[in-house]
């Protein structure tokens, strides 16, 4: 089955009621004269329909980032140059001949792919005047095939600053990211700050230090270690990093320094969670296109209802409360990493105790098999090994199935605290003064776990190798010695199994705790931000309609009472 193939597929077996939710919000959206939403309700089941997820190329301005996607599509297709090229986002996609198309507003049209300088370059589109919104180049690569759209995003702390707020801008649609560090200057602070917003919402990772040509050994050793520290104090885990030189690839055309290493997590990436992405995407989409549609719907009503005057101060208090609540959450943050670090102790606790529990019962139960097992000495040491491995994993999938939604309840309750001191920020708001009457007083989100399971067992299979020695000692052992030695072997086989799987179970629950919270947070701070600029859009639809007198007005609030009620009976967003 070819890649487009699989998109379509992917719409007809398991979106179809998503996709009618999506179109009704677009509806909807038109009819409330919210041009932004019905873009996004279009774009959102464009990109569903043939199963998109965006891997976003972030980082410091300078550090290779369109060049090292170049690489990777085995074509110069993105601009690239000595000043800032990339002034607004470019979607490299999947197409059966190389094109690209522009987005200009909410117009499209197609372009040359030697003409993408007039819209990328800082030079012949300054500050993005030309008001670009998007790019995307189509290209036939395998890569892409089944989904996967790399993203060239502006780089980051470079002297033009709406660079780094266009890059800001595009992290909610980000399904996974490449960040691409260098050696010399190190990672940032404020690129580590995107990193970290990006986590957020963003469980898989991709770390690559381009330009690795450029270094020395040293510089390239202190570099990455440097990188790595900062990136785990900071998200929590470690990551694997990738020496890489895109310009070196694309000369040679082979594979250099750890360049497979990067190509084979992409098309991991692509082939195991792909599915995964894209249908978290969609929830997500459908939640927020009502979430925002909701919101615009009470604003556009209650502006009609206030004086202008008073919607026009009501607009610049909620930009002094955006501030605050951005700060709030900061803190909250450190509240949440607190919650973080209680439950991995409860987790340690757990995994001590399922450890001294299964132990000492896991070699009971061999002991007592492989005291059975008839055969050669060879034939009953592979049996023993395979016995201890079967006995260990169903030891660790039973805890497994006890732990995992113990671990979920812990965790929506730390999670329910956080939302809640959020939703007390958003009452106090509400009541602090007549203007905010109208804003919600709760934001509602899935306070479960966000990110799927990513567990895997070891069987360990290097330790059941043997060297000549001992295999000549096995030959030469009176049966009574040779067995109690293959007993010892096996007994120890599962208690490293045992030991090694737990540990994978806990560091999987941590991690899914770790990922959960960010999406959490980054979900918040969205719709907080959301609030003052859908307050913007509703001031100037009402002083356009008091401009045509009461009677409009009071029929454009019916209409707009009767378009919620439609919106609230779309029913829940994860239908």
């Amino acid at each position: 089955m070819t890649g487009p193939q699989q998109r379509t597929r992917y719409r007809a077996d398991s979106s179809d009621l998503h996709g009618d939710r999506i179109t009704a919000l677009s509806q909807i959206a038109g009819e409330v004269g919210a041009v932004d939403i019905v873009a996004a309700a279009v774009a959102l089941n464009e990109r569903l329909a043939e199963g998109r997820f965006y891997v976003a190329c972030v980082g410091q301005f300078k550090r290779g980032k369109s060049t090292l996607l170049n690489a990777l599509i085995g074509e110069p297709v993105l601009p690239v140059g000595v000043v800032p090229i990339t002034t607004a986002v470019t979607v490299v996609r999947f197409g059966d001949e190389r094109h690209a198309r522009v987005c200009v507003g909410n117009r499209w049209q197609e372009i040359g792919v030697d003409d993408l300088d007039a819209y990328v370059s800082e030079e012949q589109n300054p500050a993005n005047e030309k008001g670009v919104s998007l790019l995307e180049v189509f290209v036939p690569h395998p890569l892409l095939a089944s989904g996967m759209c790399l993203v060239d995003t502006p780089g980051i702390g470079s002297v033009i600053t709406a660079n780094t707020e266009t890059t800001r801008a595009f992290v909610p649609h980000i399904d996974a990211a490449l960040i691409v560090i260098g050696a010399d200057p190190p990672i940032s602070g404020e690129e580590l700050n995107l990193i970290e917003e990006v986590s957020r919402g963003v469980p898989e990772l991709i770390v690559a230090l381009n330009k690795a040509d450029r270094y020395t050994e040293k510089e390239r050793r202190e570099g990455i270690a440097f990188a790595r520290k900062v990136l785990a104090q900071r998200l929590g885990k470690l990551l694997q990093i990738f020496e890489v030189s895109a310009v070196e690839r694309l000369a040679t055309g082979g594979p250099t320094r750890d360049w497979e290493g990067l190509e084979h997590a992409l098309g991991t990436l692509a082939s195991t969670a792909g599915t995964e992405l894209v249908q978290r995407a969609e929830r997500r989409g459908c939640a927020l296109l009502k979430q925002r549609l909701l919101h615009e719907i009470d604003e556009q009503h209650a502006a009609l209802v206030r004086p202008v005057t008073e919607s026009e101060e009501r607009i610049q208090l909620l930009r002094a409360c955006v501030a605050e609540a951005e700060r709030l959450l900061n803190d909250l943050g450190y509240l949440m990493t607190a919650e973080q670090e209680r439950l991995h102790r409860i987790f340690e606790e757990q995994w001590k105790g399922f450890l001294a529990r299964a132990i000492p019962l896991a070699r009971e139960e061999l002991l007592t098999a492989t005291r059975r097992l008839q055969g050669y000495r060879e034939q009953v040491r592979r049996q023993a090994l395979r016995l201890a491995q079967d006995i260990a994993l169903r030891w660790v999938d039973q805890w497994l199935a006890e732990a995992a939604p113990a671990a979920e309840n812990l965790y929506r309750g730390a999670a329910e605290r956080f939302a809640g001191l959020a939703n007390d920020f958003l009452q106090r708001l509400a009541t602090s003064k007549e203007a905010f009457t109208s804003l919600p007083r709760a934001v509602n989100l899935d306070l479960g776990f966000r990110t799927p399971s990513r567990l895997y067992y070891t069987e360990l299979m290097h330790l059941t190798g043997r060297s000549p020695q001992r295999w000549l000692l096995d030959q030469l052992s009176p049966p009574g010695m040779a067995r109690r030695r293959i007993e010892r072997e096996a007994n120890d086989r599962v208690e490293r199994l045992l030991q090694t799987n737990a540990t994978r179970v806990m560091n999987d629950l941590d991690e899914r705790v770790l990922e959960s919270r960010r999406r959490l947070e980054g979900e918040v701070q969205e719709y907080l931000r959301a609030v003052y600029a859908s307050a913007e859009r509703a001031l100037q639809r009402a002083r356009s309609r008091w401009k045509t007198g009461q009677a409009a007005v009071q029929t454009a609030m019916e209409r707009l009472q009767a378009l919620r009620s439609r919106l609230e009976a779309l029913g829940p967003e994860n239908g």
